[in-house]
């Protein structure tokens, strides 16, 4: 019996799902009883780090429910924007609140749903207050998540025209007319109060 609960054992051991009776003794030698085999593996394994557990109709190793904490890790995803998605978080981190009208004046192409939506499932971005104006058009914001991940306090945080030039990371071609320029006052518009806004914007 020893040697057929080591037999069962290494089975459990190698296996990444739970193993029947069944399996087992289709797997052991003819005349070994792998249910006997269990009953004397399981008890010889209580107290320890794992423990053989029955699950459904099969059976398996697993760690003991009290050490599952140990098994833990916290793991870093790693999520590669592309250019478009990059373009899109910037405008709306320095225009906000901005519509996806202005998002696609700004960079002179249209902006992708799926763009949108893939900011939207990071949590960089939200909807904010809708405009009061035809079609009532939806604008976005950046989030406290957005602002978290980059160490920002708030958006006025973000670095300045002067900034973003002196790293090569912004042209020095004009927006189009009509847009607030970064830095010039776009930022404190979006946090103007709502009585600052009660004729542009609706919650």
């Amino acid at each position: 019996m020893g040697e057929q609960e080591r037999m069962v054992e290494a089975i459990l051991f190698a296996s990444a799902d739970p193993v029947t009776v069944k399996e087992l003794n289709d797997r052991m030698p003819h005349g070994c009883d792998a249910g006997e085999a269990l009953v004397y593996l399981r008890k010889r394994y209580e107290g320890r780090g794992v423990h053989v557990v029955k699950v459904g109709d099969a059976w398996a190793i697993r760690t003991a429910a009290d050490l599952g904490f140990l098994m833990q890790r916290e793991t870093v995803e790693t999520r590669k924007l592309s250019r478009a998605a990059i373009e899109t978080l910037a405008i709306i981190s320095y225009h906000q609140p901005v519509t996806r009208a202005e998002i696609e004046e700004i960079r002179g192409v249209g902006v992708s749903r799926g763009t949108i939506d893939q900011l939207l499932e990071m949590e960089w971005i939200r909807f904010g207050r809708r405009r009061m104006t035809p079609g009532r058009p939806v604008t976005f914001v950046v989030t406290q998540e957005f602002l978290d991940h980059f160490g920002l306090e708030s958006a006025r945080d973000l670095p300045g025209l002067a900034e973003l030039r002196a790293a090569g990371l912004l042209e020095s071609r004009p927006l189009p007319s009509g847009l607030p320029q970064p830095g010039e006052g776009d930022l404190d518009a979006a946090e103007e109060t709502d009585e600052g806004q009660s004729e542009l914007f609706e919650d």
